[in-house]
This record gives structure tokens, C-alpha cells and sequence, in this order.
């Protein structure tokens, strides 16, 4: 476990190097090399305690001594020159390993500032090293940092992930372990771990003491790993030295175009290879069974071929192993599916965040179970403990150990293991190969297993329809005026009726082309609002990129039947979708291959005709939801003073350090909180436990908070804090008013914020230069005019508008429940078995009626 001190003291190190080495990666190496070279000098200590003698610091390279660089004697420069000499030249010390030259191979110092080296020193002369797995775990920490080394497609791997596709193999102490593309080596460091703790007796101090010296010595040198990159090579020796392995076994070697490994085997092989190819593809030897030049499709090629005749295999990969169409593609699966594959786990997109959104899965491989079975497993995880934003932050009900337990299940015993539970479906192999496609896609089965109570015919949406994608416009080819353009119909058009228009004047072809009551899908968007599938009521327009034109076949099922079925479909299958918790995008593919039910015309009229009832009642309320504002009428008699004169203190923006996306005790409130009048407590952002903001930020019952910047409908906008929840703070971009409770009620107060006169002030003059997002100040904000009567009348005046808002907000609820029964109508399409409200029994009802007239009078039909 990382302790707290040595985490500070590797971001201590990191903060110093940041300004002079801005690189990630760069600042890794340089805290690795330092590292390596104090521990040389420890360990050179320790022998000349224990009676022997320097090995790393002796002859020539005495002078090279930690100590002598630490001597306050020696002057900043005299420092730098010293160390910088040193680190370059101990690649040549007879005394040094060759593990450790190959650490300083190439080494050098970035940067020439004798203070920055000084105080990265210090830090660095903190640590120790003492041969316990802390060091192990403090680097791990370090490697952390690297994320992504995209350009070559690879994305270090997160830990948890690791730790449970080693937990599935089960890794043993009598097996050889590889990880041919090992970048850090984590997936060699956790089978290490997990081996070592499966032979730890209850009370050791000691991991692995249960194994003798001679099984330890053999389980190290079992452990392998490849990376065809020298600087992943390098850290991969630290980080396995450090983890107690004296002679680590990692080579610099390219796997797809070298071939003098190829005849060496493994046990197990853990590895998540790089996604992405170079311009032009792989040219790899001639050696692989799949004809390919993807480098994702030869690496998995590869670890299936280096399995034992009892070898077994984890394997992250990205989507195009699982469905694309490609010939190399589809060889692979068919090559894994007909000798090793036994399990696929469906991971949730957001898994590589922050680094990238891409949407992975896992292969199984394991040639023992594979002769035991003729099935494979299809597993989903959909919550791996970790919501799906950039941050990653730790959540509840996690997926993974139950889907280990499944899986460990299912490999220790597959004719035993029959309980799947929801999140699996057992396939057999002869299925998945119909069609010769191989599609490792689990939904593609699940679906005629989950949906089994459904009596309709189940069929892909790109056989029911034809997705044309719109065309990207770049900005100087809109037309913001119009002059006979046709409107290009964006994300934002979708949603909202007077939305403004960019317009394009140029040709456009017949399949961009959108009029009245065409069927669209925005397939980018946010959950519940924009993304899905709408029907265009505006003019004649054009689509940009995010939006697809659907052109349905109207001898298979209507426009109207499949603007539901589409909605209900990306609504519930998320392991299609990629992005975050808010905004989220499908691809043409992933659409195309998703099934839905297809009952009958006069069925599918039906069901439109019952949601288009449910849908008149949900538009009529809302607009009475869009159109109600709070109005306070002003009487002539009343006094008008600046609003600084009913406040208690002066307006004060608020916090304006940066909100991060992790837990800690602080809550930074979003900006859209304030646009429905109360403060909506769920939109905001973690605040990092390190910095204590100013008090006079935090949020109290009544205060009353403003937007300072944003578009012209919205800057100014009013919302009141009408809760004693602790923990709040509001950011720069909002001004609190604190009312003066014995002048004017906070309610009152609001009331009068959000009506128009003081939107038409607010407006009129905020300020900001043309074309910027206009902004108020405090000032302006102190000289607002507040039309002011006693406060038994604005107690009244409150009083009445809360009575119209329990109405207004009953609509709210007719909202809630016409949804509601509009989802029970297509979900019985379905045939989902959740219960339905009695309200919808009739419809049911109707709907089976229906279908038993159309078989009854088709069967007596001549």
C-alpha cells in the first residue's frame, strides 16, 4: 500500500521538474534514474556495514558518491556538473550491473538550473532503499503518471483491470508468465502479487513465505515481458527490481517483426498491445497464421499461437477485433473461436479515461476449457467501480467481482457452471460461427436470449433502415445572415425550437438534404436530450457531421414505430455508447448491428398511436413548464432603492481556483445550477481536499447566487440556495446577494432578480467586448433597482407565486408519468417482464387482442 509521505515526496519531485521538464514522461525517468542511483549508494552503505565493500561507488567512480553530491561544501553549479557527469558516464562502471547500465543508458540532464537539481535532490535523498514492496508500490505510483503514449495507440492499463484478468487466470507458481507488448510491466508485477499471496501463510511478515527459495528463483526467472520500446524496457527493469526481482527478464523486442522468440511458449500471457497501426500497416514476418497488417489483429494472433497445449490467455482489445468485417478480422476470430476462445468480457467505454473514450473488451483464451466446452461465455460489465468522467472517480456496486466469480467459474468448470445471472450468456460456438462472421459482439446473442419473451421478430436496425451521415462545415462557410442558405441543422437545433441557425449557401446533395418529418438520429449528444432520434418539424435544411438522416423501409416497419424502437434501443444497450455520464456518441456500426423487435404494421400502428396520446399530454405541459415565469407586478407607491441597500455586505464572486472531478469533502456548484431557479445541488464538481477556499464561499440557506458570465439569455440569471445542505461552494462565475432579511424577504428578493425589468438592466448593461460572452460586475449588481413594499405584502406576493408554482410543478409530474407509460408501451414490444402499472393493462391488453385477431384470421384467410 502507498503510504502518504512517499506519495508527497514523488509529487514533490514532480512539482520541482515540472517548470524545467514539462514532459510526463520525461519527468519519470529523470525521478528513476535519481532513484536508481541513491539506492546504488544505499545498497553500497549497507554492504560496508555488514563488513564488505563498495561495488557501484568504487575506484574512478568513487567521487560519483551520493554523500559527495550531497556535501554542503560543494557550490550549486559544482552540483550540476557533478551529476550530470555522473549519470552519463555509469553506463561505463565496471561495477554496475547490467541491469542498471542499461537504466543509465542514454541518460542525461535536461535542463542546466543548479537550484531546481538541489531541491530535486533533497526530495530525492528522502527515500530509502530497504528491500521492502513500498518501493515497488511508490514506483507503480510514478509509472501512474505516464497515462497514454498515444501516438503508438497504447494506454497503461488500469490497475483494477489488471488485478482482475490476473485474478481469472489465476496464475500459478509453476507457470511461465509473458507479457509480450509489457510497457510498465503491471500486468507481470500483479501476477507476481497474486502468486506470491496465494502462497503467504496467515500471519507472515513476509509475502510468499510458504515458497522455497528455489520455487521463488524459478518463478522470477518464469516471468518475461517484451516492449519494442527501450524507455519502456528501462522502466519495466525498475519497476520489476524494486518488486524484489534481482535479475528481471525484459527485452527490447519488436513481437510482430522479429521472429527469434517465436518458438518460446507460455503458461499464461497477460497483455493490453497497442490499438494502433502505423501509416501503412505492420510488415511483419512471415511466421502468424493471420495474413494481416494491423497490429492489434497480429498481436492477439500471436498470444494464441505462444499458448501451451494448456495455456491460457487475457487479452484487452478494441472493438474492431470484435465485430469488423475485414478479411484479417474475421480469420482471427474464427482461428480463436475454433481453438481457444472461452470467454468475452464487454468493458463500458470510458474505461482508458482520461486518455481516451475508446470502447474495449476482453478475450478469455484458454485451450484446456476450450476442449471442455463448445460454448463461449459472454459477459457484461457495466460499472467496473469508477464513474466514466475524466477523473475516474471510485463509485459503489462494481461489477468486477462478481464477474471474476462468474468467470473463475465458468473456467474451473464449464459443464458445472449453468447460473449465469444477468451480466452473462453462455453461446455456442457453432452460432457464433453462422454467417462466417465470428462477431464477438455479446448483444448480438443476448438479445434473442434476454428478449426470448418478445413474440416478434428481432432484426438489426441497418436492415431496417439507411443512416446517411451529414457533412462537416467548417466555419467559414457559414452563413449567419441566411441570403437564400439553406439552415444547417445542429445538435442544439434538435432540441430547441428557436435556436439560431448557421446557414450554408452552397450545393448540397440529395442525401443531406432534410425536409419536414424527416426522421433523424443524433448520434453525438447529450443522454436523454439531444443524442437519439427525433423527427425534424423546422424548414428545409442541411445536416452537419453528428446528425444522421434515417431513411426507414416502409415495407418493414414505420417512421414513427422506428423513432421509438430507436430511442428505447441506444437507451438501454450502453455498452454500444462511448463518452462520459453526460455527453455520449454511438457509432454507424455499433447502430446498425443493434436489434429491435419488428411486430406487425397494424401492431406498430398501435403503439405510435398510444405514445403519440402520451406524447400530446407530455408537450402540452411543458410548455406550460416553458412559458410560466414568476411575475412580481409593481405598484407606483412602492420606493425603488439600489439593490446594496438590502443586502447584508457587499455582492461577492466566488471561488476561483480549479474544481477537479474526485471526491473530497467540498462541492463546487456548476453554472447550470442556476437556471431553474433553486439551485440544482447535483451539478457540480469536486473541490481537491488540499486547498482550503476562502469561507465566505460557502454556500448558506437564502443566499441568493447570479450568473456572471455566459450567453445574453442567460448572464444574470437568478437561483436561490434553499436548502442547510453543507459542504457548498460557488465558483468565480457566480455573484452572491445576501438579502437583509428585516428590508426584504430572500424569496421576494429572487422573485424580483428573475423578472423582466431586471433582466432588460442586466442585459443592457453587461459588459464584454463584441463577440465575447457578456458579463456583469458587482458594481452593476449593487446599482440594480429592487421596487420595494413593506414586507407583509412581499410575504403575500411570495405566498401566491408558490402557489402557482405547485401547479406549474404538478405538470413536472404528468411529465414523469406519461414517460413512464410510454416506456411500458414499447418495452412490452420487448417483452421485458418488468410489472407494469395498472394504468397500462388496458393497452396490453389491446395490443395481444390484436395479434391474436391478425394470427386467427390469417389462418382462416383462403
Amino acid at each position: 500500500m502507498l503510504d502518504a509521505e512517499t506519495k508527497r515526496r514523488i509529487d514533490n519531485c514532480r512539482d520541482i521538474l515540472v517548470g524545467k521538464v514539462p514532459d510526463p514522461k520525461s519527468q519519470v525517468e529523470q525521478i528513476t534514474i535519481a532513484l536508481i542511483y541513491k539506492f546504488m549508494d544505499d545498497m553500497d552503505a549497507e554492504a560496508e556495514e555488514l563488513g564488505g565493500t563498495r561495488t557501484f561507488f568504487a575506484g574512478a567512480f568513487a567521487r560519483f558518491g551520493w554523500p559527495k553530491l550531497m556535501s554542503p561544501s560543494l557550490g550549486g553549479f559544482e552540483v550540476l556538473a557533478l551529476y550530470s557527469e555522473a549519470i552519463q558516464s555509469m553506463r561505463e562502471n565496471p561495477g554496475v550491473p547490467e541491469l542498471f547500465r542499461d537504466i543509465f543508458k542514454n541518460a542525461y540532464l535536461p535542463y542546466r538550473d543548479p537550484e531546481t537539481l538541489k531541491s530535486f535532490l533533497k526530495e530525492i535523498n528522502g527515500f530509502t532503499y530497504d528491500h521492502s514492496e513500498r518501493l515497488g508500490d511508490a514506483f507503480e505510483y510514478l509509472l501512474s503518471v505516464l497515462g497514454s503514449q498515444g501516438d503508438a495507440g497504447q494506454f497503461r492499463t488500469p490497475r483494477h483491470i489488471i488485478d482482475f484478468m490476473v485474478e481469472v487466470l489465476d496464475p500459478q507458481k509453476g507457470d511461465t508468465i509473458l507479457d509480450p507488448a509489457c510497457g510498465t510491466a503491471g500486468f507481470l508485477i500483479s501476477a507476481w502479487k497474486h502468486i506470491l499471496k496465494a502462497n503467504t501463510s496467515p500471519n507472515a511478515k513476509t509475502p510468499g513465505d510458504l515458497l522455497k527459495p528455489d520455487e521463488r528463483t524459478r518463478l522470477a526467472s518464469a516471468i518475461k515481458g517484451y516492449d519494442i520500446s527501450p524507455d519502456m524496457v528501462r522502466l519495466s527493469l525498475v519497476n520489476l527490481y524494486l518488486h524484489g526481482f534481482a535479475d528481471p527478464h525484459i527485452v527490447e523486442y519488436d513481437t510482430l517483426t522479429q521472429d527469434d522468440k517465436w518458438n518460446e511458449l507460455a503458461d499464461v500471457i497477460l497483455a493490453n498491445p497497442p490499438f494502433m497501426s502505423p501509416k501503412g500497416g505492420i510488415k511483419p514476418h512471415k511466421r502468424f497464421s493471420v495474413q494481416a497488417t494491423r497490429s492489434e489483429v497480429l498481436f492477439v494472433d500471436y498470444m494464441a499461437e505462444h499458448l501451451t497445449a494448456t495455456g491460457r490467455a487475457a487479452i484487452v482489445v478494441p472493438e474492431g477485433i470484435i465485430f469488423q468485417s475485414g478479411t484479417a478480422y474475421k480469420a482471427l476470430r474464427k482461428m480463436l473461436v475454433d481453438t481457444s476462445l472461452v470467454a468475452v468480457v464487454s468493458l463500458p467505454a470510458g474505461v482508458f479515461n482520461p486518455y481516451s473514450g475508446v470502447k474495449t473488451s476482453i478475450l478469455f483464451l484458454d485451450k484446456r476449457v476450450h476442449k471442455q466446452t463448445d460454448s463461449v461465455l459472454f459477459v457484461k460489465v457495466g460499472n467496473d467501480g469508477f464513474n466514466l468522467g475524466a477523473q475516474r472517480r471510485a463509485v459503489a456496486n462494481s461489477d468486477l467481482p462478481g464477474a471474476a466469480r462468474l468467470l473463475r467459474s465458468w473456467i474451473t468448470g464449464p459443464q458445472a457452471c449453468m447460473c449465469y445471472g444477468e451480466m452473462a450468456r453462455a453461446v455456442e460456438r457453432s452460432r457464433i460461427g453462422e454467417g462466417g462472421n465470428f462477431n464477438l459482439s455479446g448483444e448480438r446473442y443476448e438479445a434473442s436470449i434476454v428478449d426470448a419473451s418478445s413474440p416478434h421478430a428481432l432484426v438489426p436496425i441497418g436492415d431496417l433502415c439507411e443512416l446517411f451521415n451529414g457533412r462537416p462545415f467548417k466555419p467559414e462557410q457559414w452563413d449567419v445572415v441566411g441570403g437564400g442558405g439553406l439552415p444547417i441543422i445542429r445538435i442544439q437545433n434538435l432540441n430547441t425550437p428557436k435556436s439560431t441557425f448557421n446557414y450554408f449557401t452552397g450545393d448540397v446533395s440529395e442525401r443531406n438534404l432534410v425536409v419536414p418529418d424527416d426522421l433523424l438520429f443524433s448520434w453525438s449528444g447529450s443522454r436523454g436530450t439531444s443524442f437519439g432520434a427525433h423527427i425534424w418539424n423546422g424548414p428545409k435544411a442541411v445536416l452537419n457531421q453528428h446528425i444522421f438522416k434515417v431513411v426507414v423501409d416502409e415495407s418493414k416497419v414505420s417512421k414513427r414505430y422506428m423513432l421509438h424502437a430507436l430511442n428505447r434501443a441506444v437507451g438501454e444497450i450502453e455498452e454500444n455508447l462511448h463518452g462520459g455520464v453526460g455527453l455520449v456518441h454511438i457509432t454507424k456500426g455499433n447502430l446498425e448491428r443493434i436489434c429491435v423487435p419488428v411486430p406487425s404494421r397494424e401492431v406498430q400502428q398501435q403503439i405510435v398511436d398510444e405514445i403519440d396520446g402520451y406524447q400530446k399530454v407530455i408537450d402540452g405541459a411543458r410548455l406550460v413548464l416553458s412559458g410560466y415565469r414568476p411575475q412580481v407586478t409593481t405598484e407606483a407607491s412602492w420606493s425603488v432603492l439600489p439593490l446594496i441597500d438590502l443586502l447584508q455586505g457587499k455582492p461577492k464572486n466566488g471561488y476561483s481556483g480549479q474544481p477537479v472531478d474526485y471526491a473530497t469533502n467540498t462541492r463546487v456548484l456548476s453554472l447550470s445550477a442556476t437556471t431553474s431557479g433553486v439551485l440544482d445541488l447535483s451539478k457540480f464538481k469536486f473541490l481537491d481536499e488540499e486547498i482550503a477556499p476562502d469561507a465566505a464561499c460557502r454556500c448558506r440557506r437564502n443566499d441568493i447566487y447570479l450568473q456572471r458570465g455566459n450567453t445574453k439569455e442567460l448572464v444574470g440569471t437568478a437561483a436561490i440556495f434553499d436548502t442547510d445542505a453543507q459542504g457548498y461552494i460557488f465558483p468565480d462565475l457566480m455573484i452572491r446577494v445576501r438579502a437583509d432579511e428585516s428590508k426584504i424577504c430572500s424569496k421576494f428578493l429572487l422573485h424580483v432578480l428573475q423578472g423582466k425589468a431586471v433582466r432588460e438592466f442586466l442585459i443592457g448593461h453587461a459588459v464584454g467586448a463584441a463577440g465575447s460572452m457578456p458579463k456583469i460586475n458587482q458594481r452593476i449588481v449593487e446599482s440594480i433597482p429592487i421596487p420595494l413594499p413593506d414586507l407583509p405584502t412581499q410575504r403575500a406576493i411570495v405566498a401566491e407565486i408558490e402557489t402557482e408554482q405547485a401547479l406549474v410543478n404538478a405538470n413536472r409530474e404528468l411529465v414523469r408519468r406519461m414517460e413512464a407509460k410510454i416506456k411500458v408501451a414499447i418495452d412490452r414490444v420487448w417483452g421485458s417482464e418488468a410489472p407494469l402499472p395498472e394504468v397500462a393493462h388496458a393497452f396490453v391488453a389491446r395490443v395481444a387482442a390484436a395479434e391474436t385477431l391478425q394470427t386467427e384470421t390469417a389462418a382462416t384467410t383462403p
